[in-house]
């Protein structure tokens, strides 16, 4: 009874390395490399998609509060006003006039 236990217990441990081989090797062929760079593409890809649809909603936003704020009369509430008048930053000219042609 003792041997057909072990029997067993060997034939379920050299069935999985027996698969877990098989994967693995089957991840350095040239179509389990393509594989691996197609699905990492495509979380590239798909992370990008989320990245610009976050950007997208965060700008309709903003402009509906901008649309708000003219409807009610208010000022437009700049953020960056401070920054343009410090002397120091200001409105930087692109081409200083000494690089222009």
């Amino acid at each position: 009874m003792r041997r057909l236990f072990w029997l067993g217990i060997g034939l379920a441990v050299g069935v999985v390395v027996v698969r877990k081989a098989t994967r693995t090797a089957q991840a350095y062929t040239p179509a389990g490399i393509v594989g691996g760079l197609s699905q990492s593409a495509g979380g590239l890809v798909e992370s990008l998609r989320s990245f610009v649809e976050d950007v997208r909603i965060g700008m309709a936003e903003r402009e509906q509060e901008i649309h708000e704020a003219f409807a009610r009369g208010e000022a437009f509430d700049d953020q960056f006003a401070e920054l343009r008048e410090d002397p120091r930053i200001g409105d930087r000219e692109i081409f200083p006039e000494d690089h222009q042609r």
